[in-house]
């Protein structure tokens, strides 16, 4: 049964062992020592933080002022929002004000003004010392064990003793900065069950073989990703070109679809229009405008002032045009062929790239088994979960930052009140 909520007061010296010391479990002991509780972050690094320092390119894009449910992803589309609701946006700029960070807005993406990742690990770390949180680094968690009163961790350095714990260790993706999905073994030794674990905000690989020619280059389009014939997701911005497939943040924002879509074993293929502002009227009806302003201009240069060179002669490849052919000779199959080509380019996607270039990932533990008001296990009573060890992601822009600070802060003070 569960035990019912109590005040910060009551709950004074209860111990709080987190394993796992990234952005949300950081959240969580800062939540739970300000809630009174005794904490303890064990952490198999040598220190904590380690992924912060790589997210926004370095900068720390730590949250965004435009949330909505549609910004998370999970097999339960209601439980991240339910999660999220109890620590939105608005606190976590708030909570990080007050820690020194003042932010700087770019279209909703909030930076710390200085452009450091390190200066909010700084920040929070400074924040665990004045609570005087113990941090243990380079110390593996083996096993977990439910007793009587709370729990018995066995760890590489000797056994813990807890009234509570916190399991925050990541998923798969960048194992590099400490997430290497040990968390789920844990989680899966204390009965808990996975939604399957896949590369997400990662680059697609593809498979056909000309990519090395058109590769490096930058350009606008819009990515819809297809499993078999239907439509999945879609989303429009700069596309990166690389010599194995694409990428680019539109590609990111589909890639969890793609990368499911694979796991179970259906045709994943990407459709890309290169022109995403005109509809297929409006350009042919530009095409047609440039051809009888240009008419003895070769297709060679045709496009030039509309696409790099080496997507121009890619185009007229796959149309069957000679580059030498002057715009006004096209025959009316040509031009239908190029426009086909340029906004409704298919590519087949054979792969993600792995858990070591992957932001995140999707799925992990199953929601089913998590009660969202508090993140407390419905299996085991004083275990608790946070950040993206859960079965939650969210799309680019400062969205998966977010989930670690509400779920940490979510988690850390249930546990320390409850």
């Amino acid at each position: 049964m569960k035990k019912s909520e109590t005040s910060s007061q009551s709950a004074s010296g209860k111990k709080v062992v987190i394993v796992g010391g990234g952005a949300s479990g950081m959240l969580a002991a800062i939540t739970a020592a300000r809630n009174g509780a005794k904490v303890v972050i064990l952490e198999h690094k040598d220190r904590i933080g380690k992924k912060i320092l790589s997210t926004g390119n370095g900068r720390c894009n730590f949250t965004n002022t435009l949330q909505t449910p549609e910004c998370y992803r999970s097999t339960d589309s209601a439980f991240p929002w339910k999660v999220l609701s109890q620590f939105p946006a608005l606190d976590t700029i708030a909570f990080f004000q007050k820690l020194g960070i003042y932010s700087k807005n770019r279209n909703g993406y909030l930076y710390p003004y200085s452009d450091q990742a390190s200066a909010v690990l700084d920040a929070l770390r400074l924040e665990l010392e004045s609570l005087k949180v113990e941090i243990q680094t380079e110390t593996e968690v083996m096993e977990i064990r439910p007793v009587k009163h709370g729990f018995t961790i066995r760890t590489s350095k000797g056994k813990v003793s807890a009234d509570r714990v916190i399991l925050s260790t990541g998923s798969k993706a960048a194992p590099k900065t400490g997430s290497d999905g040990s968390g789920y073994g844990l989680a899966k030794s204390l009965g808990h069950h996975l939604t399957p674990v896949v590369p997400a905000l990662v680059q697609l690989r593809c498979k056909e073989s000309f990519y090395k020619s058109i590769s490096g280059v930058r350009l606008q389009g819009t990515v819809t990703l297809l499993n078999g014939s239907k439509e999945v997701a879609s989303d429009t911005g700069e596309i990166q070109i690389t010599d194995y497939g694409v990428s680019g943040i539109p590609v990111f924002q589909i890639s969890r679809y793609a990368a499911l879509g694979l796991y179970y074993k259906e045709p994943v293929s990407v459709r890309i229009n290169f022109m995403p502002d005109f509809s297929a009227e409006q350009f042919q009806a530009f095409l047609e405008n440039r051809i009888q302003m240009h008419p003895n201009c070769s297709m060679e240069h045709f496009f030039i002032g509309l696409f790099h060179k080496k997507m121009s002669a890619f185009f007229l490849r796959l149309a069957n045009i000679s580059p030498a052919k002057q715009a006004g000779a096209l025959t009316k199959t040509e031009r239908a062929k190029l426009l086909n080509t340029i906004q409704h380019f298919e590519t087949v996607v054979e792969a993600t790239n792995s858990y070591e270039k992957a932001q995140i990932c999707a799925g992990g533990l199953s929601t089913d088994e998590i009660d969202p008001d508090t993140l407390e296990s419905r299996l085991i009573d004083g275990l608790y979960f946070a950040g993206e060890l859960l079965d939650v992601d969210g799309i680019c822009g400062g969205y998966n930052l977010q989930w670690a600070w509400s779920s940490g802060y979510v988690a850390g003070k249930h546990a320390a009140i409850s």
